[in-house]
């Protein structure tokens, strides 16, 4: 009971501040979907659509109890993640000494690198579908191999991104594997079960990346081919802040490498998996190779919009932190792990400050990644109109052909009551991207501001045309007076 109090202790310390947080980036999402804020939504959650049922239903729930008050939200997030810290220390134990369970769970319960998953109320389906997948765990060393696929399945319904954990499984199963190969104890049926519910979710997320409005698959804004050659690099990444948790921002530089050197990122990568199953007697390169198993099915072939993002290492952190807990508990003193767990605890302190507001985490972004577009467009939504026009100046000198440059300048002109000016940009924004239903959404507020009502209607009708999803176009459609 005492080591599950302090840990539970420890992750309060790191990240209990992001319950005075509030919202952030697709946060806002939730309240202008309207399964997630309709008295059916427990219904509406399951379409076909919805990839992630489970999560949708608690972001429902939260609406039904709090509305839009982000308190209950973040209370949300920090209880599943102290309920995975203890989760992770229980099926640790069962796996490695008690020493290094410890070690391990404190540092899954404090890395800086969890902070993303925590503070970001969005990133909520990583954390309770890590949980589901701690309990599929817990079961399985139990023998309980069947509640353990029910378990995955749900973790499934969370979020996709935990679709590698059955390889893990596997991975275990040899590793304790008797005379003929075959894992002790473990029928290959329960293994194949949750394999196939991996697949099937994976075609439910390439059906839900079709459709109008989503940021995945071709969607995304990157080839696949791109996507999955810059991931070598993106991993990698990963690894460096968790070795050195130093230099985090929410929008990294990173560029789609020469074939070559995605190449050789990649095969770095598996080097590095290859020697640690080789090396599986080590006892900590096991958790290694979990780490980048589970760390797989986020870099992947199928592009997402973000190259990169910390909370995809959640998960992963589970066999990362299980990894370091072995080594650090060959040492026969407490004080080095005692010392680096504090250390990390200060650090995601410090980082959880940074997510306190979406302007302090774009002024890093900004600093530590000065030649990148993205980073100032969003700044310039949180900042004063005469700072936000001089960071999309030099967005546009940084890229003249940008449309969301364009249309961020329009938004920040309208504010200012310059109307003219800003359909100019508008205009400009439609001119470098005529495909996107929020640039004829922004262009139809500033026209049915200069009282031109009817090419107003036609931009939010060709709006919804685009995206049928998209609210605000069809409130702003509403607003205008009846047709002639």
């Amino acid at each position: 009971m005492r080591n599950r109090l302090l840990l539970a202790g420890a992750g309060l310390a790191a990240f209990g501040v992001s319950l005075a947080s509030g919202f952030h980036f697709d946060d806002y999402a939730i309240f202008s979907d309207r399964i997630l804020t309709s008295p059916s939504g427990w219904m509406g959650v399951w379409a076909l659509r919805q990839t992630r049922p489970l999560t949708d239903l608690t972001f429902w729930l939260n609406y039904l109890a709090g509305g839009q008050d982000p308190l209950g939200y973040h209370l949300v997030n920090l209880a599943l993640h102290i309920g995975a810290v203890l989760l992770a220390y229980a099926c640790l134990r069962r796996l490695v000494p008690e020493r290094a369970a410890l070690v391990g769970a404190a540092i899954f319960a404090v890395h800086p690198l969890q902070a993303e998953a925590v503070n970001y109320v969005w990133a909520r389906g990583i954390l309770l579908a890590t949980v589901l997948c701690l309990a599929s765990l817990r079961a399985w060393l139990d023998g309980r191999v069947w509640v353990a696929v029910g378990w995955f399945a749900a973790a499934l319904l969370a979020n996709e991104e935990c679709a590698a954990f059955p390889v893990v499984l596997w991975i275990l199963g040899r590793a304790e594997a008797g005379p003929e190969g075959a894992p002790r104890g473990r029928s290959p049926v329960p293994l194949g079960a949750m394999l196939a519910l991996s697949l099937a979710a994976g075609v439910r997320v390439i059906y839900a990346a079709t459709t109008p409005g989503s940021t995945a698959g071709a969607h995304a804004g990157v080839t696949a081919w791109k996507y999955f050659l810059t991931q070598g690099a993106v991993i990698l990444r990963y690894l460096r802040l968790l070795a050195f948790p130093h230099g985090f921002t929410v929008d990294p530089d990173i560029r789609t490498p020469a074939v070559w050197a995605g190449a050789l990122a990649w095969a770095a990568v598996a080097g590095l998996a290859v020697w640690a199953w080789r090396e599986r007697a080590r006892g900590w390169t096991m958790g290694l190779l979990a780490g980048l198993i589970l760390l797989l099915p986020s870099s992947s072939i199928f592009p997402a919009a973000d190259l990169a993002a910390d909370r995809r290492m959640y998960l992963p952190m589970l066999g990362f932190a299980a990894a370091a807990g072995i080594l650090l508990g060959r040492i026969k003193v407490n004080a080095p792990a005692a010392a680096l767990v504090s250390v990390l605890l200060v650090l995601s302190v410090f980082r959880t400050a940074v997510w306190m507001s979406d302007a302090s985490l774009w002024r890093e972004a900004v600093r530590r990644a000065p030649e990148k577009v993205r980073p100032k467009v969003q700044l310039s939504r949180d900042v004063p109109a005469g700072e936000a026009l001089e960071l999309l100046t030099a967005a546009r000198n940084l890229a003249p052909y940008d449309a969301s440059v364009a249309a961020e300048t329009g938004k920040v002109l309208l504010e200012e009551r310059q109307v003219d000016a800003a359909l100019i940009e508008f205009g400009r924004a439609l001119a470098l991207d005529p495909n996107n239903a929020q640039h004829h959404n922004n262009r139809g507020v500033a026209l049915s501001l200069l009282g031109q009502t009817e090419a107003a209607r036609a931009d939010f009708k060709e709006a919804l045309a685009i995206d049928p999803g998209l609210t605000e176009a069809s409130e702003n459609l509403r607003k205008l007076p009846p047709e002639q």
